[in-house]
């Protein structure tokens, strides 16, 4: 695998590289940057901004409840930088008063998106307090008591986005409920009190009732019973997800349990049911110490398989050490060795495998169910990417939006905790990108599979950046009863609302909607890429561009071909009126009608490339 340096840069040359990156990095000038509605301006101030591929630039940072700006004042070297707050993980002062050296005094900045920034002050009366006492304020808002900015947005958009996923029509579309399996509101009744990190409808077995469930509750992690997420249309298999069961070190059992599995297997006389442990066998016996486990020899008429999937600690240096390869230079001579150190891709390997296994065993007829520890991290990779699989529903535009609002909004990730939203606490041992790590293995299944899916990169890049930035409501908090105590759906706008306003822009124009295909990747390593448009994007040698070329030309050529039969259907009209006919009729090589071509078959024209 070559670097993605030589990948991208194969065809600059050196003399122009230094244009090209000056160009990616262009941005619009300070006095016309427009802030978003709700956003002010806090300090100004002037600074030495130590980019890492231009030297020390001379420039202007401003500061607002929302960003950090930068914009250099070389004519030359015309470099900017917008960087919304969230995205900071961590702010530190960099030398003190009496550092020698030029430019040794200063900022570090650390940010979550692969990128790191460093600023130089004047080493005189405590020139950086300023500056740093309000970014370190305005970056980590919940530490200091303020509001998070999507509070204080006042965004307006075409579209609202809170209204993309509503539980009962999605289930509906799906075929629920039915004789086999119903809704339960014993979640919305009674307060989340069954299960505080689950959604309020949940699709359970028909035969059991509100008190097994309560029973079933006390026996699995956190209370997340078992509940379906998916119901294969035809076969009637069904992906359920759950956490792990309370075992323990002595083993105990819990006959509800048992039982309530066994009805879980029984909706679609399925002979075994197939229980698909995401964690290492290892982590999943150590899991025992602390009262946690998996599913022995009592289960009858089950199959258990662990898939392998390394921790939320494990993911976290992953990407650390992904990070230290690509930002802020890319070391081209050690590139496959030093990728393969990070085993970053041997972990995307590992989830999309355990994915195609699930919806592999669900395509066969039978149901299964998945679940990790406590059933928010690896559950919700593998359910979802085994539903985007399996589903061509969720690889449209919005249907993607639901299944990410279903299997990982409504059902727990805990986005506060795994990203650190408006938190100083940049050490928090519970942070790992989780997501960031779902939404890798969604574009390496858009890269095999480009025809299949309706949106393209920019939209799973937008995603990503707003993941960060907190301004948008999407992404806050970790469970829907905490999001409804923040009243997240009427005091912030959602992320879908500027997607589906700007929808065209997120639009994949190869797409060829196939209602019944099971999409299934290769998991293998020889099948797999480096995400470079997003993990190296900041670097500036790295071509900017967010369209290939001939994406680029194929959405110009649909336009033409759009313009082409605007004025056909504007002729074809014409040509109708009377006037028209009575004119034409007096032509002397005018057409017959028997000759003329129906309007019907422009409607099926093909643009050759």
């Amino acid at each position: 695998m070559a670097s993605p340096i030589s990948i991208y840069n194969s065809t600059l040359t050196d003399t122009n590289s230094s244009n090209t990156s000056r160009e990616s990095l262009k941005m619009e000038p300070l006095a016309d940057v427009a802030l978003l509605p709700g956003e002010e301006r806090v300090i100004d101030k002037d600074i030495i901004y130590m980019c890492p591929f231009s030297g020390a630039l001379k420039g202007k940072v401003f500061i607002t409840n929302y960003r950090l700006y930068f914009k250099s004042s070389d004519a030359d070297v015309a470099v900017t930088l917008d960087v919304p707050l969230g995205a900071i993980c961590r702010v530190e002062k960099m030398g003190g008063a009496s550092s020698r050296g030029e430019n040794a005094y200063g900022l570090d900045i650390t940010c979550k998106d692969m990128r790191n920034l460093r600023f130089a002050l004047k080493q005189e009366g405590h020139s950086r307090r300023d500056i740093f006492d309000i970014l370190f304020k305005y970056a980590f808002p919940v530490s200091h008591g303020l509001n998070l900015f999507a509070y204080m947005s006042q965004e307006k958009y075409e579209e609202n986005g809170w209204s993309v996923y509503k539980p009962m029509e999605e289930y509906r579309r799906q075929g629920l409920p039915n004789d086999k399996w119903r809704m339960t509101f014993i979640n919305d009744e009674h307060k989340y009190e069954l299960c505080d990190t689950y959604p309020r409808i949940l699709i359970v077995p028909f035969k059991a009732n509100e008190e097994d469930l309560k029973r079933v509750a006390t026996f699995r992690s956190r209370c997340r019973i078992p509940v379906l997420s998916w119901i294969h249309r035809e076969n009637q298999a069904v992906i359920a997800r759950c956490s792990q069961p309370l075992v323990g070190m002595s083993g105990k059992r819990n006959k509800d349990d048992e039982r309530y599995l066994d009805l879980v297997r029984e909706a679609n006389s399925t002979a075994k049911l197939t229980i698909y442990d995401a964690r290492p066998n290892v982590n999943a016996v150590a899991n025992k110490a602390t009262g946690g486990g998996y599913e022995g020899d009592e289960y009858q008429s089950t199959e258990l398989v662990f898939l392998d999937i390394h921790n939320i600690h494990v993911m976290r240096e992953s990407l650390k050490k992904l990070k230290d390869i690509v930002y802020p230079n890319v070391e081209e001579s050690h590139w496959l060795s030093s990728l393969e150190s990070t085993h970053w891709l041997e972990h995307i390997k590992l989830v999309l495998s355990g994915a195609i296994q699930v919806a592999d065993k669900i395509s066969s007829g039978n149901s299964v169910i998945v679940h990790c520890s406590d059933g928010w991290d690896r559950t919700a990779q593998l359910t979802s990417l085994a539903m985007l699989m399996l589903d061509s529903h969720y690889r449209t535009l919005r249907g993607f939006q639901v299944l990410i609002e279903k299997e990982w909004i409504s059902f727990g990730h805990k986005f506060t905790s795994r990203i650190g939203h408006g938190d100083k606490n940049h050490a928090d041992q519970e942070r790992s990108p989780i997501f960031v790590q779902f939404i890798d293995c969604v574009w390496q299944m858009s890269r095999q599979f480009p025809t299949a899916f309706e949106f393209n990169e920019r939209l799973l890049v937008t995603i990503l950046d707003h993941l960060y930035s907190c301004r948008f409501g999407t992404f806050l908090y970790n469970c829907e009863s905490v999001r409804e105590q923040q009243e997240v759906r009427s005091k912030t706008v959602s992320l879908w609302s500027l997607v589906n306003s700007t929808s065209e822009s997120f639009l994949n124009p190869f797409y060829t909607p196939e209602s019944g295909r099971v999409l299934y990747p290769v998991a293998s390593m020889r099948h797999l890429e480096l995400w470079v448009h997003y993990y190296i994007r900041w670097n500036p040698r790295i071509r900017q561009q967010q369209q290939s070329p001939v994406e680029q030309r194929y959405k110009e050529l649909l336009a033409l071909r759009d313009e082409y039969l605007k004025k056909l259907q504007e002729l074809q009209l014409s040509d109708s009126t009377p006037s028209s006919r009575l004119s034409n009729s007096s032509l002397p090589n005018a057409p017959s009608p028997a000759t003329s071509a129906p309007s019907q078959q422009y409607t099926h024209l093909q643009t050759p490339f």
